[in-house]
């Protein structure tokens, strides 16, 4: 057997990303206090979240794990792929909104700080349900239905 299961990995991806999710209660906390926040601290957020959160972790999900699972006799249009594939979808819409915030506020726009209150709200209340539903539902599910060498050839690194 191999060393590690493709929902060992993602579940790893995903005490990266809820450090980062810490990090944007800490903004939420400097900007509700009018203190300095740093406009490279929100790019950097921004960035992992769209190229980390999104593109990597997300689309592995999206790309190799659900077709996967599809293909195994899960239904691709219920419980649990279409609310999983709806909040990565949520989650785009925000970290675009936190762009578009961020943008804002590096131009000094007075309307900025509650836009960016805003996206980085809906992103700590959507992750840690979300990360849930993942690892207590979807990765034990998946754990299940697939056998050792579907889930070692899934391209999950």
């Amino acid at each position: 057997m191999f060393q590690k299961k493709p929902t060992d990995i993602l579940e790893e991806e995903h005490r990266i990303i809820e450090k980062i999710v810490k990090a944007m209660s800490v903004l939420i906390k400097r900007l509700e206090t009018d203190k300095d926040t740093s406009l490279e601290d929100l790019q950097n957020i921004t960035e992992f979240m769209r190229i980390f959160g999104d593109k990597c972790h997300h689309g592995k999900e999206e790309k190799e794990l659900f077709p996967l699972l599809g293909k195994k006799g899960v239904p691709m249009q219920g419980c649990p792929i279409t609310a999983l594939t709806h909040e990565h979808e949520v989650g785009r819409n925000l970290v675009k909104g936190l762009v578009e915030s961020t943008v804002a506020y590096e131009k000094k726009d007075s309307s900025a700080k509650e836009g960016l209150l805003k996206q980085l709200r809906g992103l700590i209340n959507l992750y840690p349900n979300h990360i849930w539903k993942e690892e207590y539902l979807l990765f034990p599910m998946t754990n299940k239905i697939l056998n050792d060498s579907e889930q070692k050839d899934l391209q999950i690194k």
